[in-house]
């Protein structure tokens, strides 16, 4: 599993999303509840960014009709959405925070 850096952990601030692209493939980096995650970054119901969305309770809810993705699993707990996106793989190393396009769901 290759992993890239994509920030460092100075660089997040808690519960607010920070919109990276690796490879061509946008993706929201979270820090929150002491822990990074990494999810793809298109809605699956809108197509609009999550990053640009309110995190809430390990939740990144899509900021245009309102729907919630688990940030450990990527599966949506509120409509409209009904299909889950991607989650990634994270390492930490130091300050570096570092992502693997590896999906982990």
């Amino acid at each position: 599993m290759t992993f890239v850096r994509v920030c460092g952990m100075s660089e997040l601030e808690e519960d607010t999303p920070k919109r990276v692209e690796l490879d061509g493939t946008p993706v929201s980096v979270v820090r929150t509840e002491g822990e990074v995650f990494a999810i793809y970054d298109i809605c699956s119901h809108a197509n609009v960014s999550l990053a640009e969305g309110e995190v809430d309770d390990c939740h990144i809810e899509c900021w245009l009709h309102g729907s919630r993705f688990d940030l450990r699993s990527g599966k949506p707990d509120a409509l409209p959405a009904t299909r889950p996106v991607p989650v990634y793989p994270v390492k930490i190393e130091g300050d570096d925070v570092l992502v693997s396009l590896t999906q982990e769901s």
